[in-house]
């Protein structure tokens, strides 16, 4: 919980600071996109205490808001730009996150 909780201060704390401008240049950023939303969809799942497709479901879904509300609130600060492009590679990342839960799973069972 406390690696979720880190990565969401990371985007909406830290990304809301004028150093987050342009840090990681294109096309670098979708790849860090992808890195830190499969991190936290695996966060999400291993914190939710759920199993089999419950897990899957909450971590795949909130990640994705998170990503969702992560590009509205890029909208509102100085210097910084909402993008599908962005929230693309966050559903991507959520999409490998689900798959490290899964593999996880299977390698326990």
């Amino acid at each position: 919980m406390l690696l979720v909780l880190g990565i969401l201060i990371g985007l909406f704390a830290g990304g809301a600071q004028p150093v987050a401008v342009n840090l990681i240049p294109s096309p670098w950023d979708k790849l860090a996109h992808a890195v830190i939303f499969a991190l936290l969809t695996w966060a999400i799942g291993t914190a939710s205490g759920l199993s089999g497709w419950r897990r899957l479901g909450l971590a795949f879904l909130g990640a994705a808001l998170i990503g969702l509300f992560d590009e509205w609130h890029q909208m509102y600060l100085p210097g910084r730009k909402a993008g599908w492009d962005d929230f693309a590679a966050d559903v991507t990342g959520s999409l490998i996150g689900i798959a490290l839960l899964e593999a996880e799973w299977r390698r326990r069972n």
